[in-house]
């Protein structure tokens, strides 16, 4: 495929101002590890001695370009101790936002939150034409993750967006514990924790912090005012939501009687999870899932006797996985 070239005549405009020169030129030393003088000064249309002056502005801007003397000399962009702005090429920008969109889906542990940011910027300067080809390879894509909910990536990179230039966000949200409504935040951070997506904010209408999940957000059109940043709430955002998730985010909840010393269950639950000691050897844990029959399976992760009493849904659930286990011991 022919790519489209950005030509000049050099009659009708003979030198490139010296900002947009010095871009090309970064952009040149990205492309190709080394050039020759005389090669760069033919692609920018000007003098040798010009791109040793560019060169220079480059340096003292903080960019590391490596020159050496010489017939077999020329110039290269070594690796320095920030990152330089990278210009990119049409299909190059749409293949980095395809593979940020797959990255913030969750699909490498550890980075999804840095790649919603970088997706959120870049996604934000990318001309319409090039927003279509991404919506429409993104679209034609299919993930074999996990089976947590997913996350449409445009509510994701909108909410990534207000989040970083710190503006009012209105959403309907859909609770289906608590029915839907409209919700007006301050947006502070997008977490991303146990498969899922969660949106940390200063709830306006009810003048304190919310965390919302992600997955249950639809964003209206429009976003504003700026707002201030506010402190962390309880001064460890990491603390806040964790206590959030064990305390309110689940579509289920139950008490559970665990035959065991509440120390040993400490130490197998999150730490958001409430244990309660009844004596030296039985405490009792709040927990909650998203329906009874993931709750069942995960209490009998605890590896201890348990019983369940108030919790009927709970206990039909228990007693199904027994009847499965017992038909698969006779096999």
């Amino acid at each position: 495929m022919r790519k489209n070239k950005f030509r000049i005549d050099r009659h009708t405009f003979p030198v490139l101002a010296t900002s947009a020169r010095l871009l090309h030129l970064l952009s040149l030393l990205q492309v190709r590890s080394d050039w020759t003088g005389p090669e760069l000064a033919e692609r920018l249309m000007v003098s040798t001695r010009t791109i040793r002056n560019d060169v220079e502005r480059l340096r003292t801007l903080g960019y590391p370009v490596q020159g050496a003397p010489g017939v077999a000399g020329g110039y290269r962009l070594g690796s320095g101790t920030s990152l330089p702005p990278l210009l990119l090429e049409d299909d190059e920008a749409v293949a980095v936002a395809i593979g940020l969109r797959a990255a913030a889906a969750g699909n490498v542990t550890g980075i999804e939150e840095a790649s919603l940011r970088a997706l959120a910027k870049l996604e934000q300067v990318l001309p319409s034409r090039l927003r279509r080809r991404v919506n429409t390879l993104h679209g034609s894509m299919l993930s074999l993750g996990a089976h947590a909910p997913t996350v449409d990536v445009d509510t994701l990179t909108k909410l990534a967006a207000a989040v970083r230039a710190r503006e009012l966000l209105r959403f309907d949200y859909e609770a289906p514990d608590r029915g839907g409504g409209t919700r007006a935040v301050e947006p502070h951070r997008l977490v991303h924790t146990r498969g899922r997506w969660y949106l940390v904010a200063w709830d306006v209408d009810r003048d304190d912090w919310r965390t919302f999940r992600a997955d249950r957000i639809r964003p209206r059109s429009h976003t504003g005012p700026r707002f201030r940043a506010r402190e962390e709430p309880e001064g460890d955002l990491a603390l806040y939501v964790d206590k959030a998730l064990g305390t309110a985010m689940w579509n289920y909840r139950a008490r559970v009687k665990i035959h065991a010393p509440a120390e040993r269950v400490c130490a197998r639950v999150p730490p958001a999870v409430v244990v309660e000691a009844i004596d030296d050897e039985t405490c009792v844990v709040n927990v909650g899932s998203d329906s009874p029959h993931e709750l069942a399976l995960w209490v009998g992760m605890i590896d201890e006797d348990f019983e369940v009493d108030d919790a009927p849904e709970l206990l039909r659930e228990v007693r199904a996985l027994s009847a499965r286990y017992r038909r698969a011991g006779r096999t």
